[in-house]
């Protein structure tokens, strides 16, 4: 049984997924979107210096603003008509950013008039019908709000003059974003837990489609050596034995220098999206190019959304044993900050591998979803104290109380102790693993918070 498109899955084997809405932010080089950015996001993420043009490619971030999760991605600059062929990939980059966007920031320099490229810009944006917020940066001061009128007279029905910066008029604008957000869309209605959603993504080349199309058995999706022959995530239903699993194909991921191909930065912002609305990722890699930055990347964007990770070595078949040997110890060695993350050999081609993925697949998957009963977590944590008591930290001595599952996808559990503070990383690292081996976790993130005992918990104990 396969199927191509999502709408046409059976609703029977739609799994449910949230999607977070997207905000782009757009502007000329320098008006601030960078510092903008990390305001938004409450981290320092993107490069910020004053010079034009210092952002090179765009950034990906999880932000909030008052309850709402959204994906914020700065761009760079906007440049009309530029001849320097790194500009003109950065207003392709733009394009492509307002093109897949749910929401777009519009950026200018509140403290000196529209220019060509401000102008150009605008009318890009009205071509585009997204919704837009107009913001005039580096609005300082009172007077300098008050002067950020040229949005206006370009024909913005509402400005918000803010300072990035120094933060004046970040309420406004949060209060826009609360309003203008689109809700978090459930992409796939109705849903069958016997249904795994795998999230293949990697870089052009990498054999993404020609690994699907070995699972399906046919010629299910294009397949040629041209690199970025996917356009967009394409779901496909997989049947094997009693088990169904819906992959989905993305665009391929160039390196970083690479990245000006218009399509290419799209494809980013759809391997995000794949991301969100699935289970368990596989990070393809070709085995004759190894893990790269960019592939790291794209690892701890699934991990920080909590999904099931498995890295497939693909094309074992076009080098010796000795270089897949070394392939897969060079992957563990870069992949030491989440050493549970399994790394497959793979041939798409010959058909080698496949079953055992899909096995770690099921693995993975059940492990996305295991439930431990709050009992049998007491009674295992209270063997891991025995054996190895938190370290005293500051003269305080950390005693867990009790602990218990919180939820799944991924497994999160919650210990209550009594200084929270004082239980250091390394302690918390080793619960977490001794979680995972006790219980079987398996390619999956597992999540450990300790937190204080509320007031009325202190009472009754």
């Amino acid at each position: 049984m396969i199927r191509r498109d999502r709408a046409e899955l059976p609703a029977e084997v739609r799994v449910a997924r949230g999607s977070r809405p997207m905000v782009a932010i757009v502007g000329r080089p320098n008006v601030g979107k960078s510092t903008l950015f990390n305001r938004l996001v409450g981290k320092h993420l993107a490069i910020v210096e004053d010079q034009p043009g210092v952002t090179r490619d765009r950034h990906f971030a999880d932000a909030e603003v008052r309850g709402r999760a959204f994906v914020l991605v700065d761009t760079g600059g906007f440049e009309h008509d530029a001849k320097d062929a790194m500009l003109s990939g950065v207003r392709d980059q733009v394009k492509l950013a307002i093109a897949e966007a749910d929401l777009v920031l519009f950026v200018c320099d509140g403290t000196v008039p529209l220019t060509d490229a401000d102008h150009e810009a605008l009318k890009l944006l009205r071509r585009a019908g997204r919704k837009v917020l107009y913001i005039a940066n580096k609005a300082d001061s009172l007077a300098r709000a008050l002067e950020a009128t040229d949005l206006y007279r370009a024909g913005a029905d509402k400005v918000i003059a803010v300072s990035a910066l120094h933060g004046r008029g970040m309420i406004e604008l949060d209060a826009a974003l609360e309003r203008e957000l689109p809700a978090a869309t459930a992409e796939d209605t109705a849903l069958d837990e016997n249904v795994a959603r795998v999230a293949v993504v990697g870089r052009p080349n990498a054999g993404k489609s020609s690994l699907i199309n070995k699972l399906v058995g046919s010629e299910r999706l294009l397949v040629t050596d041209v690199a970025g022959t996917t356009r967009d995530a394409i779901d496909t239903l997989v049947t094997r034995g009693d088990r169904q699993y819906v992959f989905v194909d993305t665009a391929g991921i160039r390196r970083k220098r690479a990245v000006s191909a218009p399509v290419e930065m799209t494809s980013v912002m759809q391997a995000i999206r794949a991301m969100e609305r699935c289970d368990v990722v596989v990070v393809l890699i070709d085995v004759t190019e190894g893990l790269s930055e960019q592939d790291l990347r794209l690892v701890s964007l699934a991990d920080e959304r909590g999904r099931g990770i498995i890295v497939g070595l693909n094309k074992v078949d076009q080098v010796s044993t000795t270089v897949e040997r070394e392939a897969v110890a060079a992957a563990h060695r870069k992949l030491s900050f989440a050493p549970w993350i399994p790394v497959m050999k793979l041939s798409a081609k010959a058909g080698r591998g496949t079953t055992s993925l899909l096995a770690m697949v099921d693995r993975a998957w059940d492990s996305h979803g295991k439930r431990i009963g709050t009992g049998e977590v007491n009674r295992f944590f209270e063997e891991v104290i025995d054996r190895h008591p938190p370290p005293v930290h500051a003269g305080r001595s950390p005693r867990i109380y009790y602990v218990s599952q919180v939820s799944t996808h991924p497994p999160r559990f919650a210990a209550v102790v009594n200084y929270p503070e004082a239980i250091a990383e390394s302690y918390a690292r080793y619960v977490t693993n001794q979680l995972r081996e006790r219980f079987g976790f398996e390619a999956v993130p597992v999540r450990v918070s300790f937190r204080p005992k509320r007031k009325r918990e202190d009472m009754a104990g």
